[in-house]
């Protein structure tokens, strides 16, 4: 059983998962987790799957996908229309974003609802590209089971469709998408390929080790974008050195058990600069330094 203070912990909205001024509209919403991943999807368009949905994206639309609270990311889509969030936008009028969004959006509703969920950041294995490829999913409490369950919000009818998932997307199996630390456990020891891990032209053990630093980032509820970059986090040029290793090592183990560890992971971030998020970080897209 996940102890009291972790799901009060996980329950409360926090800075990037806060609606702010937008907060009454999510009281506004559904409970149930399958009606909440439809308003989810209905305002959100993936900006890498935006042509399956009939959308061409210009330099304007596709900047929206750099938006990092849920607070600014209503802000935008209520200047578009101020319809109510469970009225399913065209595709054209959805918020443009990735995975993260999608994730992080649904963790807002739920903590509204008073459920504890969490962002988490990893690899899933059914895109259908043969690899694991970087992503963001939900991770709720279900009590009646007493577990966490992952949830892909990205996954609507047009991508079940195509990349058929042979699952629930409402209950992804954890070897269908690893946490990025299990991700790392499973390259460090030698049972999976690190360079079949991350996105486009961009693998390696590099690109897992970032993803550890994310995702434990986003357990201190600092759910930044999949493309910011900050402290411990090198390049595919940057070979980790012995020290890194062992940081990740401690680090993975730390965010595969995140209940059990969760003293100790706050500690750790909170302490060392190389994992704590900073006042500005580099998105590694627009190439620049950034505040959150």
């Amino acid at each position: 059983m996940t102890p009291r203070h972790i799901l009060d912990f996980t329950a409360r909205s926090a800075v990037m998962t806060s609606a702010g001024d937008h907060a009454p509209l999510l009281d506004d919403l559904p409970a149930e987790l399958g009606a909440l991943v439809r308003v989810v999807q209905g305002l959100l368009l993936h900006e890498h799957h935006a042509s399956a949905y009939g959308v061409t994206l210009s330099d304007e639309r596709r900047d929206e996908s750099h938006i990092r609270p849920v607070e600014r990311m209503l802000d935008r889509l209520l200047a578009r229309d101020a319809w109510p969030l469970q009225a399913a936008r065209p595709a054209e009028a959805r918020l443009i974003c990735v995975c993260r969004h999608f994730a992080l959006l649904l963790v807002a509703m739920l903590r509204a609802k008073g459920i504890p969920a969490r962002t988490r950041c990893g690899f899933a294995d059914y895109f259908g590209t043969g690899r694991f490829e970087d992503h963001w999913v939900c991770e709720y409490w279900k009590p009646e089971e007493d577990r966490w369950v992952l949830v892909d919000a990205q996954i609507d009818e047009l991508q079940r469709a195509k990349f058929k998932p042979p699952f629930d997307v409402l209950d992804v199996p954890r070897d269908r998408f690893l946490i990025a630390g299990e991700a790392w456990a499973k390259c460090r020891a030698g049972d999976a390929d690190a360079g079949d891990f991350g996105i486009f032209d961009m693998r390696g053990l590099w690109f897992v080790a970032g993803n550890v630093l994310r995702d434990a980032a986003a357990l201190n509820n600092m759910e930044m974008l999949p493309w910011d970059v900050w402290g411990a986090m090198g390049g595919p040029d940057q070979p980790l050195s012995a020290d890194q290793l062992a940081m990740f090592d401690q680090l993975s183990a730390l965010t595969r058990m995140p209940d059990a560890a969760f003293a100790a992971l706050q500690v750790i971030y909170d302490a060392d600069t190389r994992l704590r998020v900073p006042a500005t970080v580099f998105n590694a897209v627009r190439r620049r330094l950034e505040p959150f």
